[in-house]
């Protein structure tokens, strides 16, 4: 996707990313950071997210928020928690992007183990279900906010197990939600799927194949600015496909 902003694109903003350790969601929080918002980074690896703020923090943007939070193990009190202190913290939340997700395991139905099915359900379809309904109330405090999701090309492939049914879950949450939302004018949701990006998930799910031959994280990122952007404030409800 082709889009150039302008540095001050996102300025005064509150943004929270999540699976912002690494991969996309960590591209995405240092875009977001360089065009002028405070990013508040989700993820559960303390020592990666520290390593994303340093790098946030070097590149002399406005100094980022650290929310280490285990999706998987994380309760609805959790949640409602980090809503509360985003409150009390910021006083603001403008976006939140869904990047964090779990590969699970890529099996025949017969053989998939189902407590990795449940668990991977829960990490990409349950968990950010929960944290989009409690900061909901937030976002919907603001003139023009923007959620987005994060799905996968694979999703109706054989064998792609949680990982598939769930970014398919995804797909179906972000349209329902964009138009429950859609008459306010408040909120706008949208569904990115990157395509193939050099990141851990992506090595995991191929491994034969050479990652050289793969565009780095950051490529995709002009998608998640413009969604995020004021550009973008008539789009809500769509599938942006991010190259």
């Amino acid at each position: 996707m082709n889009y150039t902003a302008n540095t001050s694109l996102l300025n005064d903003t509150v943004i929270l990313v999540t699976g912002a350790a690494n991969g996309i969601g960590a591209a995405v929080a240092k875009t977001y950071a360089n065009h002028g918002a405070t990013v508040i980074l989700l993820d559960k690896s303390i020592p990666a997210l520290e390593k994303v703020y340093d790098d946030i923090v070097a590149s002399e943007s406005l100094e980022p928020a650290l929310y280490p939070l285990d999706l998987q193990g994380a309760s609805l009190t959790d949640y409602e928690t980090l809503a509360s202190s985003i409150e009390e913290n910021f006083g603001r939340l403008d976006g939140i992007v869904h990047c964090a997700a779990s590969l699970g395991q890529l099996a025949p139905v017969e053989h998939q183990d189902p407590q990795t099915w449940l668990e991977t359900m829960h990490i990409n379809l349950t968990a950010p279900f929960l944290l989009t309904r409690c900061c909901l109330p937030l976002l919907q405090k603001q003139q023009s906010a923007s959620i987005i999701f994060t799905t996968d090309q694979y999703k109706d492939t054989a064998y792609w197990s949680a990982y598939g049914i769930s970014k398919s879950g995804i797909e179906s949450f972000s349209k329902q939600l964009a138009d429950e939302l859609e008459s306010a004018g408040r909120v706008r949701v949208n569904c990115i799927d990157p395509g193939k990006v050099k990141t851990e998930l992506f090595s995991r799910a191929f491994p034969a194949q050479d990652p050289r031959n793969l565009p780095d994280a950051s490529a995709v990122t002009p998608a998640y600015l413009f969604l995020m952007g004021k550009d973008s404030v008539n789009k809500t409800g769509e599938l942006i496909q991010a190259q």
